[in-house]
């Protein structure tokens, strides 16, 4: 029997295969909207991303109202939230990709660009994520997706710029002085 050995190095770039072929960028991937239809998320370059898991059952959930205002403020400036629903952290996203947009459009106003739900940590952590959290891609920023709400801020480039953790309101200094820094105010 032949068995080949493969490195960790080897295996982690495995991990952040897209079906075009590795990931250099965050404009590699396509994900699902919320609506089951294909998004490039090449069609965001040039945009500040403010990429965001959600959930519906959460403590943080309320955040979905300071993400919509923090959207309506800067989105003519170029700021675009999106938000990746995950059922990850203590089951606080139940339901169907339909329950959740119903949800976040009828109690939240949502009007974002919303994702299928995909997991965020993990074995089976969506490319995306794993592009996001690993130290290779993402050397300032890495590190494990600690529980819903956890935001990365994308400049016009590509490039992360900052990540926040789940308490850190979006409607916050914090997050408001980066997204001004990044769309260049």
């Amino acid at each position: 029997m032949n068995r080949r050995i493969v490195s960790w190095p080897a295996l982690a770039a495995l991990a952040l295969l897209t079906p075009s072929g590795f990931a250099s960028s965050i404009y590699d991937f396509s994900l699902q909207d919320i609506d089951g239809q294909p998004v490039a998320l090449e069609q965001y370059r040039g945009k500040v991303l403010l990429v965001v898991n959600v959930a519906s059952r959460c403590g943080f959930t309320y955040q979905y109202e300071g993400l919509e205002a923090l959207y309506k403020e800067y989105r003519d400036r170029g700021l675009v939230v999106l938000g990746f629903p995950s059922n990850d952290f203590l089951g606080q996203e139940p339901g169907t990709d339909e329950q959740i947009k119903e949800f976040c459009t009828l109690k939240y106003g949502v009007s974002f660009p919303m994702f299928a739900k995909i997991l965020v940590k993990g074995r089976d952590m969506h490319p995306l994520y794993r592009y996001l959290t690993d130290k290779a891609t993402n050397p300032r920023f890495a590190g494990a997706i600690s529980w819903n709400f956890n935001k990365f801020l994308i400049g016009r480039n590509g490039e992360v710029l900052a990540r926040f953790g789940s308490k850190e309101e979006p409607q916050g200094e914090a997050v408001r002085q980066a997204v001004g820094q990044a769309l260049g105010e």
